[in-house]
């Protein structure tokens, strides 16, 4: 029997979850069913995402102890990257089997991994550097400007906000997950923020962004 493709399988469930009104319910069932060997993770690549590392090598980038923090971290390559670094580092997914799992993956790990949700978080959280990567987009457009305001709350005073993620132009049509960010959305973490660096980087048929922000000390 063929195997569901990751990506289709994923949009499968995300519809249920929507239909269900329960937009981010479905995180929880696709990596449970990854766990169980039913499913695969479409975003898993079992290593830091490639617009990041090339960040921080160019940043000559080290933590010195400074804290960080990881956006639905998955199974936690792009915390162990930042960890490496020197980053004192959370990491945090909505989907507990993912939590568990990524501490599976790295036991020696120094990196705090824990269950949480961007749309309802942890009061008082604020780090130095924050990765969102690709996790903003994987929620449907009536969650977003909350999502972002939750992004954004996590930046501590001359902190960095690092947002990777892929891209579309206006009036696109939309078949997520993932439903990719506008411009617009994506200067819309800069609200209490000051954009840096904004990159538009084009690959065949493919637009992403790669975007950096600090909040004012």
């Amino acid at each position: 029997m063929t195997e569901p493709d990751p990506d289709s399988y994923a949009r499968e469930i995300a519809a249920e979850s929507l239909a269900a009104d329960d937009p981010t319910g479905w995180f929880e069932r696709l990596y449970a069913d990854a766990a169980g060997g039913t499913a695969v993770v479409p975003w898993d690549r079992g290593q830091p995402n490639r617009f990041l590392v090339p960040w921080t090598e160019k940043r000559w980038l080290r933590g010195d102890g400074r804290t960080a923090v990881v956006v639905g971290c998955g199974f936690g390559a792009d915390a162990e990257h930042l960890a490496s670094l020197g980053f004192e580092t959370t990491a945090f997914d909505i989907a507990p089997t993912a939590v568990r799992d990524a501490a599976a993956r790295h036991p020696r790990s120094s990196v705090r991994y824990q269950t949480a949700d961007l749309l309802d978080l942890p009061p008082g959280w604020r780090f130095d550097l924050v990765l969102e990567s690709m996790t903003v987009q994987s929620m449907p457009l009536s969650l977003r400007d909350k999502a972002i305001a939750g992004v954004r709350s996590l930046v501590a005073p001359g902190g960095t906000l690092l947002v990777i993620a892929a891209g579309r132009e206006d009036g696109e049509p939309l078949d997520g997950p993932p439903w990719p960010l506008t411009r617009a959305e994506l200067d819309a973490f800069a609200v209490g923020l000051s954009p840096v660096r904004i990159e538009e980087i084009r690959e065949p048929d493919v637009l992403r962004w790669r975007a950096e922000f600090i909040r004012p000390a």
